[in-house]
């Protein structure tokens, strides 16, 4: 079988779990528990219509499931630690130079006491939630098949174009962020190839989008959350804050993208996945 046609039976069956459990949650009232437990279930849910079908698409062919990104016996390991460190000092390097350029400033404390811890978790394990998603979804099951096919740069560019054609849904995203979306998905790429796994991408991806939603309280592609840390605000062009984007469109974020990929090469230079 193609592996271009084992790729479409992967999302076919993704697809069809994202049906039946819209199908399912059309049965709950969307105010059931509040927001923020809707908006975690709804999360989950897309999480879990892209890591199903992978424990099947093991089965078809003949593969232990961690072979797809994912091995159990790394999770939560040093990679994912790393992963996170990275995450959340890039994206304080990127919120310190829009600072030091007047484009940012960090405001007063919008939470108080335990909501701080409470609103602080939730969006770790939201993010979490997400990084396990997005990362399964494009670097996953697909990177790997479609490396079968194509060999694994020519799927990377593939998959992280899809990855900015995704985020193109969002409210307030606009050009330059998806732009920026897809330099970031085909740097995860990278991080695959060099470590061998996706456990390093999860822990930056959650780093990044929790520092952004909660930790400096800004847009995060498009998307300002509620239960935020900070009443801060971006001011100035849209070039350098991101406008309705929020950083990841600002074009700093390029700069921050291209040294990541040039400190990632030099700590982390061996090629642990799909090496001919």
């Amino acid at each position: 079988m193609y592996a271009g046609t084992r790729w479409l039976i992967y999302l076919a069956m993704g697809g069809i779990i994202l049906l039946l459990e819209g199908a399912l949650l059309h049965f709950v009232h969307p105010h059931e528990g509040g927001a923020l437990l809707w908006g975690m279930a709804t999360e989950a849910s897309m999480m879990l219509a892209a890591i199903l079908p992978g424990f099947v698409m093991a089965q078809i062919e003949g593969r232990p499931f961690g072979d797809f990104g994912l091995p159990a016996r790394g999770a939560f390991g040093r990679n994912f630690w790393a992963g996170t460190l990275w995450g959340i000092a890039s994206l304080t390097v990127l919120m310190l130079v829009l600072r030091a350029t007047g484009a940012f400033t960090f405001g007063s404390l919008n939470l108080h006491g335990g909501r701080i811890v409470k609103f602080a978790l939730y969006y770790a394990v939201f993010f979490l939630i997400t990084g396990f998603f997005e990362e399964f979804l494009l670097r996953g099951y697909s990177q790997w098949v479609l490396t079968k096919g194509m060999n694994f740069w020519p799927a990377a560019a593939l998959l992280s174009i899809s990855f900015g054609y995704i985020h193109g849904a969002n409210p307030g995203e606009a050009r330059i962020g998806l732009v920026a979306v897809v330099a970031i998905g085909f740097f995860f790429c990278l991080t695959l190839r060099r470590t061998g796994n996706l456990w390093w991408a999860v822990g930056f991806h959650m780093a990044w989008d929790w520092g952004e939603s909660f930790l400096y309280s800004v847009p995060d592609s498009g998307t300002l959350l509620p239960g935020h840390l900070l009443n801060s605000s971006l001011h100035g062009p849209d070039w350098l804050t991101g406008g309705s984007v929020g950083p990841e469109g600002s074009y700093v974020v390029f700069v921050v993208i291209a040294a990541l990929w040039v400190l990632f090469e030099r700590v982390y230079p061996e090629v642990k996945y799909g090496a001919k």
